[in-house]
């Protein structure tokens, strides 16, 4: 649902205050962000998660067990579970889209989310007041 002009104005107010009066805790909170993870990440993630796989059905032919727990095929869940969180929970890339590092390189406005939109709309009207 989008907001009305008086909401984005509301929240363009907010965001402009919070820049001006903590400058380091925004670019703090803007940096740990959870992202789409690298090819590399992406690998060790799906050979992870065939490893504990592979472990999970081998537990279930092999009979090691502590009472009626399959221990192997525990420790295949717990592997298969590392892999999925190292896939899910890998950090960002480089400079989140929208945003701009200290050289003023960075990609378009349209194709970042809400927040670096908004930067990007805050920084161009600053500039526009000759400040």
């Amino acid at each position: 649902m989008p907001l009305s002009e008086h909401e984005q104005r509301m929240l363009d107010e907010i965001e402009s205050a919070l820049y001006a009066e903590d400058p380091k805790f925004v670019s703090s909170v803007s940096k740990q962000r959870v992202g789409r993870p690298n090819a590399r990440r992406q690998w060790q993630a799906a050979l992870l998660l065939l490893v504990g796989l592979a472990l999970l059905i081998s537990g279930l032919m092999i009979n090691v067990s502590i009472g009626d727990l399959k221990i192997v095929s525990l420790v295949g869940f717990f592997v298969m579970f590392a892999g999925g969180l190292l896939l899910l929970l890998s950090p960002r890339n480089g400079v989140p889209s929208g945003r701009k590092d200290r050289a003023g390189r960075g990609k378009s406005a349209s194709s970042g989310s809400l927040s670096s939109r908004m930067e990007d709309r805050f920084n161009r009207r600053f500039h526009q007041d000759g400040h």
